[in-house]
């Protein structure tokens, strides 16, 4: 019993290692764009002469703006975690 649990562990292992590295196995000739890019190139499809209001006062390069928006997801997932185990030690708490 105990090598089909650690077998099973493996298989899980191996598939969540194939899901993260299969970005970078895909196909990279595709360029990704972001919905801001995508709506910005509508907004120019519907109306030629559209000038933006401002512009950006540092425009990132892409790796740097990836981290970061890796960085706000990271701490925004921390906070709901914290709060989620905030409320059940609260609930355990009250309980006893």
């Amino acid at each position: 019993m105990k090598i089909l649990t650690s077998t099973k562990y493996i298989l899980a292992g191996l598939l969540i290692a194939g899901f993260a590295l299969s970005p970078f196995f895909a196909n990279s000739d595709q360029s990704m764009t972001g919905t801001d890019d995508q709506a910005a190139d509508a907004v120019t499809e519907i109306r030629s002469d559209y000038k933006p209001w401002f512009s950006p006062l540092w425009r990132p390069n892409k790796n740097i703006e990836g981290a970061l928006f890796s960085l706000q997801a990271a701490l925004g997932a921390g906070i709901i975690g914290y709060y989620i185990g905030f409320m059940r030690g609260k609930a355990s708490r009250n309980e006893k």
